[in-house]
């Protein structure tokens, strides 16, 4: 099968483009909307779709004939967008800030105001854990901040992550649902975890979770994160009875993004081999295993025969050792190309679907076949930028970072690896 005439770049950013169009809010609450109430229609919501999950909410709501909206939603710095009812604030992420902890406690006022002909509903998205920065009692946002920033620095996985972020929250865990009873709710999600756990999205707000402080603090002292004894203290305070179990909706997946873009590869004459959406480890760890099934695959038509793309989702981590700019997506990308040799044929292409890798400018970034060799004739090498953490430094002197500002949505990363 001929390879289809388009340059490598823009058959990369084809397959990206459509996995974020399927991981976008716009028109997928038709259909699953709940009864309006007898009482207030109340939405709260985080992440850095939620803004985008209010618009699309209120038109939905609007077009359906319901009544009136009021809410309020906290998405990061610069994911805002223009909503009728629904009150759209800022704050910091992935390090929360006071604006978020105001705007936590504003939605749990909101949230424990409503009564029993009420319905409150839900909006959640990645990045909801640090934009509701509401601590437990006997913590201080100094103390989340510092256990965020550790956490970041650990390599530890985000499901760990999220525990200890719901152990040391007023809010996360289901305590904002259990805030909302008596009134009836509803929770909408767009996922950013692998398996889509609704419990691990945003530290699940909403949902009802076992409360287990041990569990919390032996994850704290695997990943040689120190706490003083009072926050410790604090998280075995820290307990929450369930709240009654609501309905949950999800709105979009990373499994979704993935079949869009494997649909999209079919179009362009490519086969698409979708390796899953829920691969995790030290990023350039998974760079070298999926290098290895590149080469395979060029050398042996197997596990797909090229023209070919293997498709990946999932949240990598990195250990931070350097004094670079990277995230992830670009520290993967890099320890990609470097395991790949420059082997002529086969290009690839990085992303976080919200469109900032890590805490950067940049979605991601991509390479072709050229890229070692253009580096090293720059004077550039790939081995001191990988072994500093500077995946960023690498690829931006290169002129290879994407750059698509905030999506308003987020289903976790996106890797494309190009075979022809």
């Amino acid at each position: 099968m001929p390879m289809p005439a388009a340059s490598d770049r823009d058959i990369l950013a084809a397959l990206f483009d459509a996995a974020l169009s399927a991981a976008l809010p716009d028109g997928r609450f038709a259909g699953r909307l709940p009864e309006p109430p007898r009482g207030r229609t109340i939405v709260l919501g985080a992440g850095k779709g939620a803004a985008r999950m209010a618009s699309a909410f209120e038109k939905a709501w609007s077009e359906a004939g319901n009544g009136p909206l009021e809410g309020l939603v906290v998405t990061r710095y610069g994911h805002a967008m223009a909503t009728q009812s629904i009150e759209v604030v800022e704050a910091s992420h992935p390090v929360p800030d006071a604006a978020g902890m105001q705007a936590a406690e504003r939605i749990l006022d909101l949230a424990r105001a409503a009564g029993p002909d009420d319905l409150v509903v839900f909006l959640m998205s990645g990045g909801a854990s640090a934009l509701l920065a509401l601590p437990a009692p006997g913590l201080t946002l100094a103390d989340k901040q510092a256990l965020n920033r550790a956490l970041l620095k650990s390599g530890a996985p985000i499901g760990a992550m999220n525990r200890i972020r719901k152990a040391a929250s007023a809010i996360k865990g289901g305590r904002l649902a259990a805030a909302a009873a008596p009134a009836r709710h509803v929770t909408y999600l767009i996922s950013d975890v692998p398996g889509d756990d609704p419990g691990a999205i945003g530290s699940g707000p909403t949902i009802p979770d076992e409360s287990d402080p041990e569990a919390a603090l032996a994850i704290l002292s695997e990943y040689g994160i120190t706490i003083e004894p009072r926050v410790a203290e604090a998280i075995r305070a820290n307990r929450v009875a369930a709240p009654a179990p609501g309905r949950v909706e999800m709105l979009a997946t990373p499994k979704m993004a993935l079949d869009a873009a494997a649909a999209k590869a079919r179009e362009l004459g490519l086969s698409p081999l979708v390796l899953g959406d829920a691969i995790e480890g030290e990023a350039r760890e998974v760079a070298r295993v999926l290098a290895a099934i590149a080469h395979y695959a060029a050398d042996h038509g197997e596990p797909v025969a090229r023209p070919a793309v293997i498709l990946s989702g999932g949240e990598t981590t990195v250990t931070v050792r350097g004094k670079g700019r990277g995230g992830r997506n670009a520290e993967f990308l890099l320890a990609l190309a470097i395991a790949l040799g420059g082997r002529a044929g086969i290009a690839a292409l990085a992303c976080d679907t919200d469109g900032i890798d890590g805490s950067e400018d940049n979605a991601g970034a991509w390479f072709d076949d050229r890229i070692l060799d253009t580096a090293r004739a720059a004077g550039i090498d790939p081995a001191a930028h990988l072994a500093n953490n500077d995946g960023y430094g690498f690829f931006a002197a290169l002129e290879r970072l994407i750059v698509t500002g905030p999506t308003l949505t987020n289903v976790n990363d996106f890797r494309a690896i190009l075979i022809c």
